[in-house]
């Protein structure tokens, strides 16, 4: 790890450094697919998800910056090309052939639900190495994806 003057023990930056890249990752990949559903969704509730999948993905654009920018702050490298999105993540691929806004809002639910029980190992992972301030970061990024899922949930109940 680079150098810096930040006094998070050294134990508690590897395994914060693993848990942020793994989330940034996994968030990145959630922000396309987001995006592919809000480009590509057709039906009756088209407005009404196009919409919404906006206000998911740029909700997610912030929260993506923060993870990789603490990344950075730990004395990491925030990697977040395509090809280390696609050899990194661990969401499933998400299906390009969908578009009705049912079938967008259960392929969407199964990742968010994903990233949240992630974020959530992350949230304790950090906690219990002793780096509260990431932990804290975690956290409100959970607020935000448990929050989506809710509406997508909400969205799909009958």
């Amino acid at each position: 790890m680079p150098k810096t003057r930040n006094d998070v023990n050294d134990n508690a930056k590897k395994t914060s450094i693993g848990v942020l890249q793994a989330c940034l990752t996994d968030g990145i990949d959630l922000y396309n697919a987001t995006r592919q559903a809000h480009w590509n969704v057709k039906g009756p509730q088209f407005h009404a998800l196009h919409t919404m999948f906006e206000d998911f993905y740029t909700t997610l654009a912030t929260d993506i910056d923060e993870v990789a920018e603490r990344l950075v702050q730990l004395g990491g490298t925030a990697n977040g090309t395509s090809q280390s999105v696609v050899s990194g993540t661990r969401l499933p691929p998400y299906p390009t052939d969908l578009r009705q806004g049912e079938g967008h809002v259960a392929a969407l639910s199964e990742r968010y639900a994903a990233l949240a029980a992630a974020l959530r190992a992350g949230i304790n992972a950090t906690d219990e190495a002793g780096d509260a301030d990431t932990a804290d970061i975690l956290t409100g990024v959970s607020k935000n994806i448990d929050k989506a899922l809710w509406m997508l949930e909400a969205t799909a109940e009958k």
